[in-house]
């Protein structure tokens, strides 16, 4: 009877053909296949130009893996998931779940608005189910460690990527369909300021294979080097799953150090999915709301300040090289991330959603719970956060991890011309003979700043 059933597999953090659990359970239940991918409004809205962008060229890529068989629709899930599932006559829907707050009550609605389709969800973007790991008495963990340990407990059989391709499922041809929404085209990509990756499987298996090849061993070593290619550059592909964790993780193997610091990353991840899992809240504010009486600055003043560091013109080039890289290519070192949150909310003493909310307007590989997560730690608001008394200095940050200043000569122009054998040249223009006209002078003096930042917080 399966042979004679159709399956609905609906694409959405899982944009690829290989390793791929929703294909074996569709494959179980029916005969054929229609994959589709719904164009939902509710999340498109606020995605950004460079997000979208790199969305359209991830769909256009799955389409060619598929034979040109992905069926696009348009409108909210909870209307249109049904309506095809009842064109094309599909005994069930299959999803890999969605554990993000918006994510959880669309698929709830869907799944109530299927009536008798099973709503059938196979896995999931992160290497563990967000909420499985929790402590002997079943408390989230609010710490990073203690959870690293139970996390590498659970990586086994569980995590071994499925043997999957396009080959894998019958699929349906979308024309076949009577009835239901129409079909769109994937829309041309918006105007984008930036150079984005290449998008698509293809381009994240050829990312990937490169830098386990050349970077991975070293990866421990160079990962905090903004001046070197020593980053694998797979967020972007882990947010639209093109790529999924597990084969990540099968190929990071082995004990040395290399392959250990990045499986800790994948681990991270995991971490800030359980933790917006289980409080939700804490995507728009404090973590620990013990912080939420802390002073911060807010007038007219402030946000010129935040303009400034928005502009990359702070007049501190490791900061200023950081933000004009998120303008340029749609992301940002890591090293660099934790540098530049810590100058917005130690330095200039502003809110840390602020920059939360830059960071997913211009990031290509923008992600709820990695990004509010990752900025609360710098803030020293959030879990495992960085003790508030921590302040990145803007200095010595650039001088320790761009020594020579090439990365500050390669986004910061006006500092091109500075002489590259002394490293602390670029990083202190304003002790130059003769500093460069066009760059600004340090927009606040770090020492006193970082003063008033602890004095804000020891008030509390």
């Amino acid at each position: 009877m399966a042979s004679e059933e159709t399956a609905v597999i609906w694409f959405r953090r899982d944009l690829r053909v290989r390793d791929q659990p929703t294909f074996l359970a569709a494959k179980e239940r029916a005969g054929r296949a229609l994959a589709l991918f719904v164009l939902d409004p509710t999340l498109l809205e606020p995605a950004g130009p460079r997000r979208t962008a790199f969305l359209y060229r991830s769909l256009r890529a799955l389409d060619d893996d598929l034979g040109g068989r992905l069926l696009v629709v348009k409108g909210d899930p909870a209307e249109v998931v049904p309506k095809v599932a009842k064109a094309v006559g599909a005994n069930s829907v299959h999803v890999a779940a969605d554990f993000g707050p918006y994510g959880r009550q669309r698929d709830e609605a869907v799944e109530k608005a299927l009536g008798d389709v099973e709503f059938v969800r196979s896995g999931s973007p992160y290497l563990t189910v967000p909420g499985s790991i929790t402590k002997s008495d079943g408390d989230p963990y609010k710490v990073f460690t203690p959870f690293s340990r139970e996390w590498a407990k659970r990586l086994g059989k569980d995590t071994e990527p499925a043997d999957t391709d396009a080959k894998t499922c019958t699929w349906m041809d979308p024309s076949d369909k009577d009835g239901g929404p129409r079909a769109v085209k994937v829309p041309d990509d918006p105007k984008v300021d930036a150079e984005l990756p290449e998008a698509g499987e293809k381009a994240a298996r050829e990312q990937w294979e490169a830098f386990v090849d050349e970077h991975l061993s070293d990866y421990d070593e160079m990962r905090d080097r903004p001046d070197r290619p020593g980053t694998s550059r797979m967020s972007v592909h882990l947010k639209y799953g093109t790529v999924h964790p597990r084969t990540l993780l099968a190929d990071a193997t082995g004990n040395g150090q290399g392959a250990t610091s990045f499986r800790n990353e994948l681990c991270f991840r995991d971490f800030y999915a359980h933790v917006l899992w289980w409080f939700p809240r804490s995507a728009r504010e404090n973590f620990d709301p013990k912080f939420d009486p802390i002073k911060l600055d807010s007038n007219k003043e402030a946000r010129q300040r935040f303009e400034a560091w928005q502009e990359g013109r702070t007049g501190y080039p490791a900061i200023d090289a950081a933000m004009r890289q998120l303008r340029g290519e749609a992301w940002m070192h890591n090293r660099m991330r934790m540098a530049v949150a810590s100058f917005l909310v130690k330095d200039l003493h502003l809110p840390w959603w602020w920059g939360a909310t830059h960071f997913m307007n211009l990031l290509v590989d923008g992600d709820l719970a990695s990004n509010q997560h990752g900025w609360q730690w710098a803030a020293g608001t959030g879990t495992d956060a960085a003790p508030y008394f921590r302040v990145f200095n803007p200095v010595t940050q650039g001088e320790r991890f761009d020594p020579q200043g090439d990365y500050v000569r390669q986004w910061v122009p006006e500092l091109a011309d500075v002489d590259g054998l002394d490293g602390k040249k670029v990083h202190q223009p304003w002790k130059l003979d003769e500093p460069p006209a066009d760059y600004p002078a340090p927009m606040v003096d770090h020492k006193a700043e970082r003063q008033e930042a602890l004095d804000r917080f020891n008030a509390l």
